[in-house]
């Protein structure tokens, strides 16, 4: 098995990590929403128009799936990642329109080895979604664990 280059030791408590850098066309926002979240003002622009948010807006889900993508090309595909227990408080505060670019601040909130498993380690997370306008469009906490470099089984 090749050498992952992340561990949980990479990642202590109170590190910010930035990365990303997704802009988001009209197809995008409709394809995604016609196949998972098929709501009017994602899928309808003169719909959209009429609705609360004044144009075409991007899921929620989709913001949430953007985010997952750029975590796994920033680091996590090459981490000793073995999953998450969860996520939590994932709350959407400015609308995604067409030609937003997004990027992602990730701020570690706690970090810890499992007591019942001390090779591994757990930490909680802050994502931050954030536009080009420096505007956070969501925001999720959650879970995520990995090896521990330093740790012998």
């Amino acid at each position: 098995m090749k050498r992952k280059k992340y561990y949980w030791e990479d990642f202590p408590i109170g590190s910010v990590t930035e990365y990303g850098g997704v802009t988001l066309s009209k197809e995008d926002i409709v394809r995604f929403a016609k196949e998972f979240d098929p709501q009017p003002f994602h899928i309808d622009e003169e719909a959209a128009k009429h609705s609360q948010f004044g144009g075409l807006i991007a899921s929620g889900w989709h913001t949430c799936s953007l985010c997952m993508r750029m975590m796994c090309d920033a680091y996590l595909l090459e981490s000793a990642n073995l999953a998450s227990p969860g996520v939590e408080n994932i709350r959407w505060l400015k609308p995604v329109r067409p030609g937003d670019t997004l990027h992602v601040r990730s701020v570690v909130l706690e970090a810890r080895p499992l007591e019942s498993k001390p090779h591994i380690g757990l930490m909680r997370n802050r994502w931050e979604v954030i536009n080009q306008h420096g505007e956070e469009v969501m925001q999720m906490e959650g879970y995520g664990m990995m090896h521990r470099r330093s740790h012998k089984k």
